[in-house]
């Protein structure tokens, strides 16, 4: 299987100025921001040095034409970035930006002075010249982002993590509007609690194609064993993960079962997923799809158990975040004595890439002892499962406070440890700072025990994607 990668992010540019400030710093703030943002990997569309002085905006007709230039790039343009390298005009901005009819991500950045050059050839009034900026934003109704620090220099440290959370922020909103999941199946009677309003979904951007399981597993039957996709499906479960001690004929059900889901994807336009996982499957086909349903989420097609939607959507924002697969875990236990710390554990269809890489907690295909004495052991084969390696940890859960008429969510950051764990399925021990107030936020506010997770930490652009540019209620636990 080819490794999984995301588009890099486009960014459209817009170099304010305004005429008795000096023109010239344009220049040198225009090719440094620009020399920045190619080497963090950023695509940019900005208007040329020919089209206006500088590649700036201050005019009336130079607004029209960014405006114009971004329009043309509106399939392209991810986020749009404002540089200050003077006090700028504020009028062309907001124009710019109002014109151009884009509704992505804003990011507003100015160029701090130096106390040595504050004389009218050098000095640059960036700092005065953003609150004029964004107080013609918020006139327009225009969202925006502010850097952490309200000036600093594009090659900053503090200005690296300011795109890079930026970065995120405009591949979650990306990723978010016109979202396609495929729901499969219905949810398990006994889980009330991956309950959804598809509905306010929907007005959120995201929409939902459902298919009775009965419906797949009647395209599964109709497959001949000799099918070159099914073939090919065959052999990349056996390049995936060790499948030593599996029945081949349950093979042959994992590998017809993920022919057809891909089918379904592909003639639906699907994004991610949400499957019933369980008994129906077990019972009348005879395998679990957690092994498909992995190597989906292994290329960041993300696929949830137990048909839980709202965890889908959670899912699928880390991993086009991140770039890294996502997995979705249920808080499963306390660890030990200590606070901060708690076991996540699934049964598993977590993705290859988040177990450990060696030994004991290497990932393998195994059947699923939590069922097996329900259905029988013969018909749970397919399992993934092994040891959440120790990484850096970005928690995200979505829900639908249907009584409120709005999406909630909360987001925080931790760490997956090292520490001692046997049992079985999918698992791992978890660190997050100040882990008790989470969990009575969790509770107090009814969420579902699952969670999203990501091998990275990314909370802060994920929650100003979700709050700022969504108008989601989100808590950022820290």
């Amino acid at each position: 299987m080819k490794p999984a990668t995301i588009k890099p992010v486009t960014i459209g540019l817009i170099v304010g100025n305004r005429g008795f400030f000096p023109a010239q710093l344009c220049e040198k703030g225009r090719s440094v921001m620009l020399e920045v943002l190619e080497k963090a990997g950023f695509k940019v569309v900005t208007l040329g040095v020919k089209a206006t002085r500088f590649g700036s905006i201050e005019s009336f007709e130079e607004a029209k034409l960014c405006a114009e230039l971004f329009d043309a790039n509106r399939q392209k343009i991810d986020g749009i970035i404002i540089t200050l390298p003077n006090f700028g005009d504020e009028r062309a901005i907001a124009n710019a930006l109002r014109w151009s009819g884009l509704r992505v991500p804003v990011l507003v950045h100015a160029y701090p002075d130096e106390p040595d050059k504050m004389r009218m050839g050098n000095r640059r009034d960036s700092f005065c010249g953003k609150m004029s900026v964004t107080n013609n934003l918020r006139q327009y109704g225009i969202p925006f982002t502010l850097t952490r620090l309200h000036t600093c220099s594009p090659a900053s440290e503090s200005f690296a993590q300011d795109l890079a959370d930026f970065g995120v922020t405009c591949r979650v909103l990306r990723a978010l509007r016109g979202l396609r999941i495929g729901m499969l199946g219905t949810r398990p009677t006994a889980f009330n609690t991956v309950r959804y309003s598809e509905k306010l979904l929907e007005a959120a951007g995201v929409s939902i194609e459902t298919l009775d399981l009965y419906e797949m597993l009647g395209w599964v039957n109709k497959m001949s064993d000799k099918d070159r996709a099914v073939k090919a499906k065959l052999a990349a479960i056996g390049e995936y993960v060790s499948t030593q001690g599996i029945p081949p004929a349950s093979l042959l059900k994992m590998a017809k079962f993920g022919v057809a889901v891909d089918g379904w994807m592909k003639r639906a336009h699907l994004n991610a997923t949400a499957m019933q996982c369980w008994t129906a499957i077990e019972e009348f086909f005879g395998v679990v799809p957690c092994t498909v349903m992995s190597m989906m989420s292994n290329m960041l097609v993300s696929s949830a158990c137990e048909v839980d939607v709202m965890g889908c959507v959670a899912m699928h924002a880390l991993a086009q975040a991140s770039g890294r697969p996502s997995a979705l875990v249920d808080w499963n236990n306390d660890y030990a004595d200590d606070p901060d710390k708690g076991v996540v554990f699934h049964c598993s269809n977590l993705p290859k890439d988040i177990f450990a890489d060696a030994g004991e907690g290497k990932p393998k295909m195994d059947w699923h002892e939590i069922l097996a004495d329900t259905v029988g052991k013969e018909n749970t084969y397919g399992t993934v499962v092994g040891r959440v390696k120790a990484a850096p940890l970005t928690y995200l859960r979505c829900t639908t406070d249907d009584a409120a008429g709005k999406i909630r969510a909360y987001v925080g950051e931790g760490e997956f440890t090292d520490d001692p764990l046997k049992t079985f399925g999918g698992f791992g021990v978890v660190r997050i700072p100040n882990f008790q107030k989470l969990l009575a936020h969790i509770c107090d506010n009814g969420y579902e025990h699952h969670v999203a997770v990501n091998p990275t930490h990314i909370a802060a652009g994920v929650k100003e994607a979700l709050t700022k540019y969504l108008g989601w209620d989100v808590y950022l636990h820290v």
